[in-house]
């Protein structure tokens, strides 16, 4: 069976029990904590060398690290994998565009005052980093508009590599009170048939 190492207060960590949960995989779940540094011991660095989670073990001693790499992975011959070439195209826009211009912001100033409790340390940081973040959804609200999902008619894995953070954003100090089509579109992901909730953090 397919294994997971990862921590489900982590964002990048429940994008792969999403996709998972959506197209029906059986998984075993192995919970590994960067906080306790489960992540920096010899026996996890042997398996993925960079010390990060999440980290899929497809078979015994074959190791696929990389959230966004999950999720194509695991969305190949589901709906949520695009057959047209453009589109596909667009949905690995909308990834990148995570990596590079939405979770540098957002997660990381999540990640600041939620697990490091900073928040008072790191304010020039946080500051700093806000017009960056919003400027991120400001474009996702302006490609929502008038849009059901990031590209075509139905969800993707772009919606699912941006649907972590952004539904957590507020918790980075990021409001989203004005932006009624990143709220009317995290209620679509939510309603999917099979979408279980990232848990709450303590």
């Amino acid at each position: 069976m397919i294994k997971v190492y990862g921590d489900l207060v982590s964002g990048n960590c429940f994008k792969v029990k999403l996709i998972l949960d959506l197209t029906g995989v059986a998984y075993e779940w192995i919970h590994t904590s960067v906080m306790d540094g489960e992540t920096r011991t010899s026996g996890f660095l042997a398996k993925n060398p960079n010390g990060r989670i999440p980290l899929v073990e497809l078979e015994p001693g074959d190791f696929l690290p990389e959230s966004n790499a999950a999720l194509y992975y695991f969305a190949q011959g589901s709906q949520y994998w695009p057959d047209d070439n453009r589109a596909q195209a667009e949905v690995l826009q909308w990834m990148f565009f995570e990596q590079y211009s939405h979770e540098p912001y957002i997660a990381t100033s999540i990640f600041k005052i939620k697990f490091l409790d900073k928040e008072h340390e790191l304010a020039e940081e946080l500051a700093a980093a806000r017009p960056k973040g919003y400027a991120a959804l400001d474009l996702m609200e302006k490609a929502l508009s008038g849009a059901s999902f990031l590209v075509g008619e139905g969800p993707t894995i772009a919606d699912f590599a941006l649907y972590a953070y952004t539904h957590r954003a507020h918790l980075g100090g990021f409001s989203l009170a004005d932006y009624s089509a990143i709220r009317a579109w995290l209620d679509r992901v939510r309603a999917l048939p099979g979408f279980v909730a990232m848990p709450p953090y303590e």
